[in-house]
């Protein structure tokens, strides 16, 4: 469709990636962790579906914590 506004700017197309970019760096285990946990908040939230990427975030932010915890904690000998 063609508009008559002599001020009008063609819109750039971009290609939409499958997922956003933060999410590319993570392993599919990760993601699936990242996404049970974003569950669970979104269930202990009152299923609010309007708060779908603050859940997420959250998750994300929990779990990479814990990796860092776990790859910080010093080795015990078996």
């Amino acid at each position: 469709m063609e508009t008559n506004n002599p001020d009008a700017q063609p819109v750039e197309k971009r290609s939409l990636s499958p997922e956003p970019e933060s999410m590319q760096k993570y392993s599919d285990e990760v993601r699936e962790r990242i996404a049970k946990k974003a569950y669970e908040l979104y269930e202990q939230g009152g299923r609010q579906a309007e708060r779908d990427v603050e859940d997420w975030l959250e998750a994300e932010e929990l779990i990479r914590k814990e990796m860092n915890a776990r790859s910080a904690a010093p080795m015990l000998p078996e």
